[in-house]
């Protein structure tokens, strides 16, 4: 079975980032492989719907399927002002999401990923439901 390098996104208020982050490069350091999915997340489902709307998964899906080589072209293929695209894509980059390639003087945006997972709704510890494996 082949490994799917999958972005994951939720909401989760209680994880501290940078203990998650000082336990990963320690895992590395140790030289144990890190078994677990690139993850962003967000303290509350409202910040997270600002950012993954349907204007952002239209700009992942022509960044995965067109390959464009450019903002700009990004920009001509969502149907969008490059100003407002090239503001949702460094969002994106600085979360992580996407990074940018330099092609020429311009930036060529990737999305990295094999997929995304997106679950909204934060878990209630105390609801005593379980997470699926």
């Amino acid at each position: 079975m082949t490994e799917q390098n999958v972005l994951v996104v939720t909401v989760d208020d209680e994880t501290n980032p940078y203990e998650e982050g000082i336990e990963a490069i320690q895992t590395l350091k140790e030289g144990e492989h890190l078994d677990r999915p690139a993850t962003v997340r967000f303290p509350n489902e409202s910040q997270l719907t600002d950012v993954f709307n349907e204007r952002t998964y239209t700009l992942l899906r022509v960044i995965r399927d067109e390959e464009p080589d450019s903002i700009r072209e990004t920009a001509r293929l969502v149907g969008r002002d490059k100003k407002n695209v090239h503001e949702e894509l460094t969002t994106l980059e600085a979360l992580g999401v996407i990074r940018f390639e330099a092609v020429g003087r311009a930036k060529k945006p990737v999305f990295p990923y094999d997929g995304l997972v997106v679950s909204p709704l934060a878990d209630d510890p105390g609801d005593g439901a379980t997470a699926p494996p």
